[in-house]
């Protein structure tokens, strides 16, 4: 039976997600998350968006999406694919990727990048244990640039506080507390400074109810802020956090972490996700955090 390419349509998705939940083993796949994935990508468009039907069952799937504009790159993504395994090395993959391909290079993309998609993702690139999305990128021209680690943090092992050291940052006239409502514009005008790329995920931060995001205000003014629940919704997600170059060093960074750990905590979660991570050290020494997953980033340049 022949099998045909068509765009992604809203009455698929029951059927894309019982694919998703068979082909990532390593992963985990709920209704709630893929529905984050794909409709609440800030660039959602379903122009970009194909399934591969045998009959009337659908045996793979790609979702692509862009970021137009990354300090003057513009950046295309395939976000999410999946290939049914009984229909695997039969070119369905490299089909829809060829297509999604020659649309963002009508867009004018300049790379290709897998999974690591700022502001809403699901995976910072590929897990190697998933050899045939290795492979898959490799044959279709990706290079491997960079690698990034998930950490794992045991949030029974510990109380998630510090009074000490909030009572030392409060000599100094810092205060750390939730985020409010009215918070948010100052938040965002702070982020936009360093972290533009991060005012997604603390907009859906603030969605949380408590909202999700803790602050430190030095002077009264906005100087340190983390966030967990912002991304990858009904998992243990943390993050962006981040504190301003000319004040780290204080241990806001780690009172900030405190609490959104405890906020985990008593959500009833066992464990928190670090995600995509750079200081490692920084996480390890202050959460016990240690390595559970590597992602290997590719890239693929469309023009020169």
């Amino acid at each position: 039976m022949s099998n045909t390419i068509r765009q992604y349509h809203d009455n698929d998705f029951d059927e894309v997600l019982t694919l998703c939940q068979n082909t990532h083993k390593f992963d985990s796949f709920t209704k709630e998350l893929l529905h984050e994935k794909i409709y609440e990508d800030p660039f959602f468009n379903p122009e970009i968006i194909w399934v591969t039907t045998e009959g009337n069952a659908i045996v793979g799937f790609l979702m692509g999406t862009c970021r137009m504009d990354i300090r003057g790159v513009n950046y295309g993504y395939v976000k999410l694919m999946a290939v049914q395994e009984s229909h695997r090395r039969k070119g369905i993959a490299r089909s829809m990727y060829e297509l999604l391909e020659k649309e963002l290079r009508s867009r004018k993309v300049d790379v290709m990048r897998l999974g690591d998609v700022p502001m809403n993702y699901f995976m910072p690139g590929i897990d190697p244990r998933y050899t045939p999305a290795l492979c898959f990128a490799m044959r279709m021209g990706f290079n491997r640039f960079m690698d990034t680690s998930n950490l794992v943090v045991n949030l029974s092992d510990r109380e998630w506080s510090d009074e000490k050291k909030i009572m030392t940052l409060k000599s100094e006239n810092i205060e750390v507390s939730r985020a409010t409502k009215e918070d948010k514009d100052e938040l965002m005008d702070f982020v936009a400074e360093e972290w533009k790329l991060w005012q997604y995920e603390l907009e859906m931060a603030c969605k949380s109810n408590p909202i999700a995001i803790h602050i430190a205000k030095m002077n009264g003014k906005i100087k340190a802020f983390s966030a967990h629940s912002a991304n990858n919704k009904g998992l243990p997600w943390f993050g962006p956090m981040g504190t301003h170059p000319d004040l780290r060093g204080k241990g806001m960074g780690k009172v900030l972490l405190y609490r959104c750990m405890e906020d985990l905590k008593n959500i009833g979660f066992k464990t928190a996700i670090i995600p995509w991570v750079g200081p490692i050290d920084f996480y390890s020494h202050h959460a016990g955090a240690v390595v559970e997953r590597v992602f290997w980033r590719y890239e693929k340049k469309l023009t020169e």
